[in-house]
């Protein structure tokens, strides 16, 4: 079968491997959409020690059941699947608490088990006895299913805000996942959606996701267009979603108090600190939380939320490329011009 295959940094191959052979408490399923993910683009850049290359990249796929050896789950050939990707081990303290995206040895597919850029994969044992496999409607796109990931980690995002119905979102970064942390919190109640964006090319496909208000904090005064949507008291909820310091740094003070602040985006390694007013903190009992990938839980509602078509997937995938023509995907994803690249695999 055709894959694409991480040996190293910068190396990365599309291959012909053999096809996998589904064993005792396993699914074997047909791959036919996934997603590039930004952690991929990472790894091909500056590599990623969890992974145990040579392997089948990708995380955020879908596919249909074609072998089942699973006991119970009421698997059945034909039917199509997607996965919470980071399995989680089920005995640890945080598995034991339901906090399964926190798990102290999470195996994430494409990382520690063959990834799902390839024509076939097998489901851990493990991933099905957790409940990580998860069955999506009739009628749900392939390339709008293996969105169902990424739209699970803007789940786990804005359901830690108890977002009230109506209540102020600001965004802060209009990639795919901010795009997604925006829809997301529009289907949990949000009233109003202001973003902020550096790159015009991201801020103007932003207008295509029915966000209220854009921003471009470059030319703006981002803390005055807030007072001014708000009547002065800040946004709800704000959710940094840009990779980097200055939001993180700045959210603080565009949050209303008793407010929430979730970094979203992580910071690269070595570059992680931030300078933090603790008074803003303090005095305004603001949440300031994180939120880290998801739980089958948050991919099960994630699920939903797509067929309701509750989620623009259509928009979101905003590219289709055949399996071999990773490297323009890349390309896509640096240029800013894509949003979501979705690979598909051959079909024999």
């Amino acid at each position: 079968m055709q894959a694409v295959v991480y040996h190293a940094p910068g190396d990365i191959r599309v291959e012909d491997i053999p096809k996998p052979v589904c064993k005792e408490g396993e699914l074997l399923v047909h791959v036919d959409a996934c997603a590039v993910c930004g952690t991929d683009l990472k790894s091909k850049h500056h590599g990623n020690p969890r992974i145990k290359a040579p392997l089948p990249m990708g995380h955020e796929f879908t596919g249909i059941v074609e072998e089942q050896r699973a006991a119970g789950g009421g698997w059945q050939a034909g039917d199509r699947i997607v996965m919470a990707t980071s399995i989680s081990c089920g005995e640890c303290f945080y598995c034991k608490n339901n906090y399964r995206n926190l798990c102290a040895s999470l195996a994430p597919m494409g990382f520690s088990y063959a990834g799902g850029m390839a024509e076939y994969v097998t489901i851990p044992e493990l991933a099905l006895r957790g409940g990580h496999v998860i069955k999506v409607p009739a009628g749900v796109k392939a390339e709008h299913a293996a969105l169902a990931e990424p739209t699970s980690c803007a789940v786990n995002s804005v359901s830690q805000c108890h977002i009230k119905q109506g209540e102020t979102v600001l965004v802060m970064g209009a990639g795919p996942m901010g795009l997604l942390n925006a829809v997301a919190a529009r289907a949990f109640g949000a009233g109003k959606i202001i973003m902020s964006e550096l790159n015009e090319l991201r801020r103007n496909q932003g207008k295509n996701f029915g966000i209220d208000v854009l921003v471009d904090p470059a030319t703006e005064n981002l803390a005055e267009v807030i007072k001014r949507e708000t009547g002065g008291i800040g946004a709800d909820v704000v959710i940094v979603a840009a990779p980097a310091a200055p939001p993180q740094e700045e959210a603080l003070s565009l949050v209303r108090k008793q407010g929430t602040v979730v970094l979203f985006a992580s910071l690269p390694v070595g570059k992680s600190s931030l300078t933090l007013d603790s008074r803003l903190l303090h005095y305004g009992e603001i949440h300031l939380i994180g939120s880290s990938d998801s739980t089958p839980e948050h991919v099960k509602k994630a699920v939903e939320l797509i067929a309701a078509k509750k989620i623009p997937a259509d928009k979101i995938a905003s590219h289709l490329l055949p399996l071999d023509q990773i490297e323009k995907a890349f390309e896509l994803m640096t240029s800013g011009e894509a949003l979501r690249v979705v690979l598909i695999p051959p079909k024999r």
